[in-house]
């Protein structure tokens, strides 16, 4: 079939890679455009872009895709269908009327559970023990369309948002061309979503990022597990902003207020909570390099009874 991309994030890009090794045809890939990012406002390109770029695919980056002249262009591209995995935009009616075999899209939960724009994040968030992959027949509302096919993917104790995007993208590779193989068939069942078990899934915003205290350990190691690297999970100790990269809850006697540093050894940093101790492992103070939690108590003299400013 000749397949029209809409992809943006790492996510995407198993997809992308799968589709063009396939017998399908990609006549063309759709991302967003690029944009300044970071302190220095750099122009930065989107990880399908750059993978389109290295497989000599063309690439088109409207700024509105529900534009009539793109809606036009696309009609003249004739895609059999149109293929969508986080790319980060609502696709207007007008464009899922186009291709014959439908609009596709790949989304990391299993349907309705998680809507939105980060479904794999607020799983771990939620301590969920696994979440999955949807193929959905697209409509013009945010992922309330009819279900083709699912997969279920296990979430590992030790699994961050880092670990299991990869994995979860790679197992949705195979999921949408199994569904593509079904549409051809004419052998996939459209299932209409049972909208009383919605949840939803909704951008991260900075306010996420910020540690309350009087949260129980569990929570917290379950929200740096779930913004890991990006957009991280912070905390601040004497005014100075503390990016916590790993953590771990563990029983102990000792006791302490909310945000409170409970026991200050050579092998562990321990910090008292709504509910149980938090384990503090590795960590990065604003200015500074990430470092093994122990290494940073040393560094500023840290003491029991010091205070993390607890905000709610």
């Amino acid at each position: 079939m000749r397949v029209l991309f809409f992809g943006t994030s790492e996510f995407a890009v198993p997809t992308l890679e799968a589709l063009h090794s396939s017998d399908h045809e990609v006549i063309a890939v759709v991302t967003q455009p690029d944009r300044p990012t970071g302190r220095g406002l750099q122009v930065s390109t989107s990880p399908v872009k750059r993978v389109a770029l290295a497989l000599d695919l063309p690439v088109l980056q409207p700024r509105r895709v529900r534009s009539t002249e793109f809606v036009d262009s696309v009609r003249e591209m004739a895609p059999d269908v149109v293929v969508l995995a986080s790319f980060g935009q609502i696709i207007p009616q007008a464009l899922l009327d186009i291709p014959k075999f439908g609009p596709i899209n790949l989304h990391g939960s299993l349907l309705p559970k998680y809507r939105g724009a980060a479904p794999i994040q607020y799983a771990i968030l939620n301590g969920e023990t696994f979440t999955g992959n949807t193929t959905m027949w697209m409509d013009a509302t945010l992922d309330t369309g009819d279900i083709l096919l699912q997969q279920r993917v296990e979430i590992e104790p030790a699994d961050t948002s880092e670990t299991l995007i990869p994995k979860m993208a790679i197992a949705g590779a195979d999921l949408l061309l199994e569904t593509l193989k079904q549409l051809e068939l004419g052998t996939v069942i459209r299932l209409r979503q049972d909208e009383s078990l919605a949840t939803f899934a909704p951008p991260i915003t900075p306010a996420d990022s910020k540690i309350n205290w009087t949260k129980s350990a569990h929570d917290i190691l379950n929200q740096v597990r779930a913004f890991s690297s990006r957009p991280g999970t912070f905390g601040k100790f004497n005014g100075k902003r503390i990016k916590f990269w790993k953590v771990e809850t563990a029983e102990s006697d000792c006791d302490g207020a909310c945000g409170e540093i409970v026991q200050v050894s050579k092998d562990a940093v321990l910090v008292g909570t709504g509910d149980g101790v938090l384990v503090l492992c590795e960590l990065q103070q604003e200015g500074s390099k990430r470092m093994p939690a122990p290494d940073w108590a040393r560094g500023i003299r840290l003491i029991r009874g010091s205070q993390f400013e607890v905000e709610t």
